[in-house]
C-alpha cells in the first residue's frame, strides 16, 4: 500500500500514524486488543475509557505499550461522567503520557487546556458546527466532526455530507470525518469533502479484537442500515435526552412510537445481565461485551448507519488495509 499523497494527510504527521484512519475510542469495545491491532496496521487508535476506573485505564494503556510502541489515545466523555471520577480518569492519563486525549459532547475549554499543559494531543469530536469552532478557539488540535448516520451516542443532527464541509472550511486544524464512513470510498469521499481523514466505530467494532460480544458483532455484519434506530430510550448511565442510534431491537419496537424524551430516573432498574458482578439493567446504555452475561437482545447494540456496508467479521488489520486499497483503487480510477 501507498504512503503516497492525498492518503498522508498532514493529520498523519500531528498523530505518528501512516494512514489517515482512527479507530474510535467506543466505550467498552476499543480497549488494548483492538488499539494494538490498528496502530500496528498503521492507522490511529483510541482506547474508549468512558466512566471506567482508573486502574483499568493505567492498565489499559500499559497493555498496549507492551505489544506496541505506535502513538495512541484515550477516549473520555465529560458529560456522561462524574466529575470526581473523571478527575481521576485524567490524572491517570496524564501520569502514563498518553500521547492524546478524545473528548466528546460539550466543549469544555478547561479540560483542552489542562490536558494541552499536560503534554497531550486533543482531539474533540462535535456534532455542530458551533462547536467545531468552539474546539479549535480553546486549543484542539483535531476536530472529528460527527454526523448524524454516526453509531452509539450522537450529538449532532445533520448528515456528514453536509456538516463535514462546512466544518473543514471553517477551521484551520485537521478535521476528520466521522459517521458514514467505513470503506477506501468513504475516505476518499471525506478528503474531498474537505476532512484529512476518517473516524470509524462501526467498522473495527466487528473485528477480531474488539471487545464486542460475538452477538454485537453478529448484529452488525447482518444489518441493513436502514434498520438503525435513534432515540434516548437506553438512557439509564447517562444524562437525559442524549440521542443515540443502535440496531433495532425489541425495545425500539415497543417504543417506536415514544422514542424520545426520556431521562435515567425513568425505568426501573430491571437487572438483565452482569458484566462479571456489575449488574446491567433493561434500558441503560451498556452494550454487549465479551465479559457480558445475559439478555444480549435487549441492551443496545450500537451501531452507524454503516452497518450496511459490513459485510464480515475480519482483523482490524484486514479492515484497515480494506479501507486503504479501496481508496487507492478509487483514486486510481478518478485519476485515469
Amino acid at each position: 500500500m501507498s504512503e503516497g499523497p492525498p492518503l498522508r494527510t498532514p493529520v498523519c504527521a500531528l498523530l505518528g500514524c501512516r494512514y489517515p484512519v482512527v479507530s474510535a475510542g467506543m466505550g467498552g469495545v476499543a480497549r488494548a486488543e483492538l488499539v494494538v491491532a490498528v496502530v500496528n496496521a498503521g492507522g490511529y487508535g483510541l482506547l474508549g475509557m468512558v466512566r471506567e476506573s482508573p486502574e483499568l485505564i493505567a492498565k489499559e494503556i500499559a497493555a498496549v505499550r507492551e505489544r506496541s510502541d505506535r502513538p495512541f489515545g484515550v477516549n473520555l466523555i465529560p458529560y456522561g461522567t462524574d466529575p470526581a471520577l473523571l478527575a481521576e480518569e485524567l490524572a491517570a492519563c496524564y501520569a502514563a503520557r498518553v500521547h492524546s486525549l478524545c473528548f466528546f459532547w460539550e466543549v469544555r475549554p478547561d479540560l483542552i487546556r489542562q490536558a494541552k499543559a499536560a503534554g497531550c494531543k486533543v482531539l474533540y469530536q462535535v456534532g455542530r458546527l458551533r462547536d467545531a469552532i468552539a474546539a479549535e478557539a480553546a486549543g484542539a488540535d483535531v476536530v472529528i466532526c460527527q454526523g448524524v448516520e454516526a453509531g452509539g451516542h450522537v450529538h449532532g443532527s445533520v448528515s456528514s455530507l453536509v456538516l463535514l464541509p462546512q466544518v473543514a472550511s471553517a477551521l484551520r486544524i485537521p478535521v476528520l470525518g466521522s459517521g458514514g464512513f467505513a470503506t477506501g470510498s468513504g475516505l476518499v469521499a471525506a478528503l474531498a469533502l474537505g476532512a484529512q481523514g476518517i473516524h470509524c466505530g462501526t467498522a473495527f467494532l466487528a473485528t477480531d479484537e474488539s471487545f464486542a460480544h460475538d452477538f454485537h458483532k453478529r448484529r452488525v455484519v447482518e444489518a441493513g442500515s436502514e434498520e438503525t434506530v435513534q432515540s434516548d430510550v437506553f438512557t439509564i448511565n447517562w444524562p437525559a435526552r442524549s440521542p443515540v442510534r443502535t440496531l433495532e431491537n425489541s425495545i425500539t419496537r415497543a417504543y417506536h412510537d415514544r422514542l424520545w424524551g426520556h431521562g435515567p430516573d425513568d425505568f426501573a432498574r430491571d437487572v438483565i445481565g452482569h458484566e462479571e458482578q456489575r449488574p446491567i439493567y433493561r434500558f441503560s446504555t451498556d452494550s454487549p461485551l465479551r465479559n457480558m452475561t445475559g439478555d444480549f437482545e435487549v441492551m443496545p447494540a450500537f451501531a452507524g448507519q454503516t452497518c450496511g456496508l459490513i459485510e464480515d467479521v475480519c482483523s482490524a488489520g484486514e479492515r484497515l488495509e480494506r479501507i486503504i486499497r479501496e481508496a487507492e483503487t478509487v483514486l486510481a480510477r478518478l485519476a485515469a
